[in-house]
């Protein structure tokens, strides 16, 4: 390949991303016609970008296209397939399966043939291991997340990780082994690790730093690491295929200085042993997306090292960002192939045209140098990343990337090569868990000092941009130093004058949680936080309170609406994780956690809004849980909200005597069931906006069409967390009502104009 078409093929493929991505008409028909005029008028050397492009698009549609089909929801399916992960969470084990043979149990249901990847839950399950064959029973969904702004991004994950489909693993009839999972090298390598006598700690650090067995790391050991900002050190990536390559190398030149001692500078043979040992350590590690991106990066920085017939470093930097995403087009929305192609632009940047290091004293200030440069630039990264800051990460990684590069991993990988020699390898392996304990001290006191830091949503994009900016002052070349200086004295300065624009007095804002089918409601004026219900918690344990926010947030007052699942699930994690002033909830009602009971007519104002409670009354012995519900009316001048629970159309109408009308925002009762909004209700308070929290595609058919027509008929803007995500009005002040969706559908985009995109529009 000429070094000339690097960039083109890497641009060609980042057009094939975009059409890939957007879907715009006449793409097919596009992409046809594009090839014969390629055909036709351009050389061969063009062709590969073309084919590039064309591979890229052909592979995205081909990942939409194998989602499991509409049809098949809730449909008993009957897989084959081998196991590629097993994880165990006491009475819960979850599955990825790769499919070999997919077929509907009911006749006349879709085809289920392309799919090839699925992520199953089952519940007391036989003993599974990865490698197997298994035939299960299955009910699938379509790979589908909850979408809250500044959270993990679950749908995304399943998208780039290549799964097609959710669910979990039917009882009846029981999962049947197909094949016994035959061990390979890896798993072979893993179970002689779990037989040493070694520290927990240090087996988990060894299998991750050694074998990518990152799925031996506990939770306890990813928080240690984030918060440190040292998670590269512990994932396969550049440094570790790169230090294999470079061991291997340096024995090839030795060799052959040995063999040749006059021609042992042109030999080619160290060049080949290095990128085949970086081969076989890859290929050791799983050759995971993660993996395979290091070793592309390493062959082609081994290609750019020889200097024969080879690229300069830019043309190699594109190169093996277009090598990577043509082999694995989704890495493209994994922010770890990001992180490290920035990180070696910067290398570059720095280093290019600098002359070698020479002594200790250079290598020292050599490694500082590149620490310094390194830490703005990928602490701006993982803010927009994953929206966190290690302030620990610059210190750490001087002592961090010297140690696991020069001596944990080479340690590591000697006792793996001593191991028909059990006493040298159990020294090695015995040393290795020394240091890695040192480091893991080190890193505890460092995080201790300097914990990690979680900034205000808001803080993010301009914080990032500060910290990108420094690091390109002090990195691009031919800068004067008082522009350096000057520069990052001013950028210092805006950092330290950012702060996150709050509510004013006077205004609520109101924010809908997109949780699944249960409901969760924050309400927040510039003094105050609340929240109305807690989330569900599901079969497998899982609520998605849990999250929304991190550890330590401070709720002036928690509202149970009552005791069922889907609304006082999360309250165990609300009481455990986070500081709660005190928990609101109707008489009668049991919620796991000491509560003050919610009765009508008690009100109370925060920073100019007014709370109320219009239900429930004093006596509750005769209502169901459901209509004991607390009904909250909160007020904003002119402007009302509306929480009412899961109460019924009888309890509707006693609460339409103490309700102010009309309404602004009602959160609509029971998610949109029958049984609530009645006729009455809709009528008298003429909601301008109705939200329905409830899950995507659930089971129970909420929001009911009944509903849905009634406040369509009434002229209400109406949204559902199922579609829409997570949604946040503001309450208040002089302006129109404002509305922001978490969630933004194709479909949605464009065409109305106006502020009401949603389930039903008055505007349509």
């Amino acid at each position: 390949m000429r070094p000339g078409l690097a960039i083109p093929l890497a641009l060609a493929v980042g057009i094939g991303l975009w059409l890939g991505t957007r879907l715009p008409p006449g793409l097919i028909e596009g992409l046809g016609l594009l090839g014969l005029v390629a055909l036709v008028r351009c050389r061969p050397l063009c062709w590969l970008p073309l084919a590039a492009l064309a591979w890229v698009v052909a592979s995205l549609l081909l990942a939409r296209g194998a989602a499991l089909p509409e049809g098949l929801i809730r449909e008993d399916l009957a897989l084959e397939g081998q196991l590629v992960s097993v994880t165990q969470e006491e009475r819960l084990t979850r599955l990825t399966l790769a499919v070999s043979h997919c077929r509907p149990l009911v006749e006349g249901r879709p085809a289920c043939d392309r799919l090839r990847r699925v992520r199953l839950n089952a519940f007391a399950a036989p003993e599974m291991h990865p490698g197997e064959r298994w035939s299960l029973t299955v009910r699938l969904r379509p790979p589908a997340g909850f979408a809250n702004p500044h959270t993990f991004d679950y749908e995304a994950w399943l998208w780039r990780e290549g799964i097609q489909a959710t669910g979990y693993v039917r009882r009846e009839p029981p999962p049947r082994r197909l094949v016994e999972a035959t061990p390979g090298l890896r798993e072979r390598a893993l179970a002689h690790l779990e037989r040493q006598a070694l520290a927990p700690r240090a087996e988990r650090w060894l299998a991750a730093l050694t074998l990518g067995a990152g799925e031996r790391l506990t939770a306890e050991d990813w928080a240690l690491l984030n918060a440190s900002g040292t998670t590269h050190l512990m994932v396969i990536s550049g440094l570790h295929v790169g230090l294999v390559a470079g061991f291997a190398l340096l024995l090839g030149r030795g060799a052959a200085r040995l063999v040749a001692p006059g021609r042992w500078r042109l030999a080619v043979g160290p060049w080949w042993l290095a990128g085949a040992a970086a081969a076989a350590y890859a290929t050791l590690a799983g050759l995971e997306p993660p993996a395979l991106r290091a070793l592309v990066m390493a062959l082609v920085g081994l290609w750019v090292a020889s200097g024969r017939h080879a690229p300069g470093p830019w043309q190699g930097w594109w190169l093996a960002l277009a090598v990577v995403l043509v082999l694995d087009p989704l890495s493209a929305w994994r922010p770890g192939l990001w992180l490290s192609f920035l990180a070696v632009a910067l290398l570059i940047l720095a280093w290019q045209g600098r002359p070698r290091p020479r002594g200790l004293r250079g290598w020292l200030w050599a490694l500082v140098r590149t620490q310094l440069l390194l830490s703005p630039l990928m602490a701006a990264a993982v803010l927009v990343a994953f929206a966190r800051l290690a302030p620990a990460a610059p210190l750490v990684n001087l002592v961090a990337v010297p140690l696991v590069s020069s001596l944990l991993v080479p340690l590591g990988l000697l006792g793996w090569l001593l191991a028909p020699l059990p006493p040298l390898s159990a020294l090695c392996w015995w040393l290795f868990a020394r240091l890695a304990e040192a480091l893991a001290w080190w890193l505890e006191q460092a995080v201790a000092w300097l914990p990690l830091w979680l900034p205000e949503p808001a803080l993010v994009t301009p914080l990032a941009l500060c910290l990108g900016l420094m690091a390109l002052l002090w990195v691009l070349p031919g800068l004067a130093w008082v522009l350096r200086g000057s520069g990052s004295l001013a950028l210092v300065a805006v950092v330290l004058g950012l702060s996150p624009s709050g509510i004013p007095p006077g205004q609520l804002e109101v924010r809908v949680q997109d949780v699944g089918q249960g409901q969760l409601v924050e309400l927040r004026t510039a003094g105050y936080r609340a929240l109305y219900d807690a989330g569900p918690r599901f079969p497998s344990g899982f609520a998605p309170v849990g999250t929304l926010w991190p550890p330590g947030q401070r709720f002036d007052e928690v509202i149970v609406s009552h005791d069922d699942l889907d609304h006082a699930g999360g309250v165990p994690i609300l009481a455990e994780r986070h500081r709660v002033g005190r928990f609101l909830a109707p008489p009668g009602e049991s919620i796991g956690v000491p509560f003050a009971p919610c009765r009508r007519g008690q009100a109370w104002e925060r920073d100019g809004v007014q709370f109320r409670f219009l239900w429930p009354p004093g006596d509750t012995a005769e209502l169901s849980s459901n209509d004991r519900s607390c009904v909250l009316q909160a007020s904003v001048g002119e402007q009302r909200l509306l929480i009412t629970g899961d109460v019924g159309r009888q309890v509707e109408r006693a609460v339409l005597l103490e309700a102010e009308a009309p309404v602004t925002l009602l959160v609509a009762g029971h998610h949109g069931s029958r049984t609530s909004s009645g006729p009455q209700l809709v009528q008298w308070l003429t909601p301008r906006h109705v939200v329905y929290s409830a899950g995507r595609r659930n089971a129970f058919g909420h929001p009911h069409d009944e509903v849905v027509q009634r406040f369509r008929l009434a002229g209400s803007c109406q949204w559902s967390t199922a579609l829409d995500g997570a949604l946040r009005f503001r309450l208040g002040g002089d302006e129109q009502t404002r509305v922001d969706s978490a969630r933004r559908l194709l479909w949605r985009r464009g065409g109305v104009g106006a502020a009401c995109l949603a389930v039903e529009s008055p505007d349509n």
